[in-house]
């Protein structure tokens, strides 16, 4: 198999940049199954199963994925991983014409059609890397989307993303999002709770921002000047100061066990880093970076050096 798109799979790649970046599953399938498998497997595409659609990524994001792996595989491939971006390169003229370089400034885009809006959250989210923050306003959160959405925290923190998200008490109330975020939690996310008016707000990697256009929701801002996301990013930390922490598992009803290792918050105590916690316990530090984050979200605690003194306390 080659290591690289083909002729086939870089033109089906183009079609789908061509019509908007986004093309149904069954579509592409019916159109070249074998190519459209491949994009996916590159990271050019992602699908997304609630609608069942496919959203085209940036080819200067999933290169980096790709020589990564490729490196990873041995050095007889260090040549070929050197010859991705030019490979890549029509690709990404080709994506950058309809939706401008990746790395664009000073730019806010107001978008009207409410798929388009939901197309323009999942390209953002696909691209992320190393964050994402969520402002969500309202009570219960929409239940037909609480699978899609556990199963992407997963692969997003699973890939080394930060993940917060900010509720109002409203969803408290609600047994099945209590229960998401018992989940979310228990993966390594942050959710708290804030009994203020906030507005909704999404912000990916501090790069791009997505807040409502309308005080209806029928329409959305996508932000990427650098002061403006800056000035979104210092209200959502603000507002973040200021919310609660939550036990969502009592809220969903369930037995309090944090699955964190006592053998690791005995570690912590005593002082040790993050990556000297992995290698005591034979653990990798993706692993030790969820359990520090959910003790961190237990205890109110912002730094590993106050989780540490309050274990060190003796709280647990």
């Amino acid at each position: 198999m080659s290591t690289l798109p083909s002729d086939s799979e870089r033109a089906l790649y183009r079609e789908i940049v061509a019509c908007g970046g986004r093309m149904m599953f069954r579509e592409a399938m019916a159109q070249d199954p074998d190519a459209t498998r491949r994009l996916l497997d590159f990271g050019l595409l992602v699908h997304h199963v609630v609608d069942e659609s496919l959203t085209a990524v940036s080819p200067r994001v999933a290169v980096g994925r790709l020589g990564a792996r490729m490196r990873a595989e041995g050095a007889g491939l260090l040549l070929r991983a050197e010859e991705a971006p030019a490979v890549l390169e029509p690709l990404s003229q080709a994506y950058e014409s309809v939706f401008g370089r990746v790395d664009r400034s000073s730019l806010v885009r107001h978008v009207q059609d409410m798929e388009q809006i939901r197309h323009g959250i999942l390209q953002a989210e696909s691209e992320a890397r190393e964050e994402i923050l969520a402002a969500q306003p309202g009570g219960a959160r929409p239940q037909q989307f609480l699978q899609q959405s556990l199963e992407l925290t997963r692969n997003h923190l699973a890939a080394g993303l930060a993940l917060r998200t900010l509720y109002q008490p409203g969803a408290l109330a609600d047994r099945p999002t209590t229960a998401y975020a018992a989940d979310v939690t228990d993966l390594g996310e942050r959710v708290r709770v804030l009994d203020e008016p906030f507005r909704r707000m999404l912000v990916f990697d501090r790069r791009i921002a997505i807040v409502p256009a309308a005080a209806d929701n029928t329409s959305a801002a996508f932000v990427e000047d650098p002061a403006v996301v800056a000035v979104l990013v210092a209200l959502f930390e603000r507002d973040w100061a200021r919310a609660e922490t939550v036990d969502w598992h009592a809220r969903a009803g369930r037995p309090r066990e944090s699955g964190v290792p006592p053998e690791l918050t005995d570690l912590l105590a005593a002082g040790l880093t993050q990556r000297a916690i992995a290698s005591r316990l034979s653990l990798s530090e993706r692993t030790v970076a969820a359990h520090l984050a959910r003790l961190r979200e237990h205890h109110g605690a912002e730094t590993l050096f106050q989780l540490g003194w309050l274990m060190h306390g003796g709280a647990r």
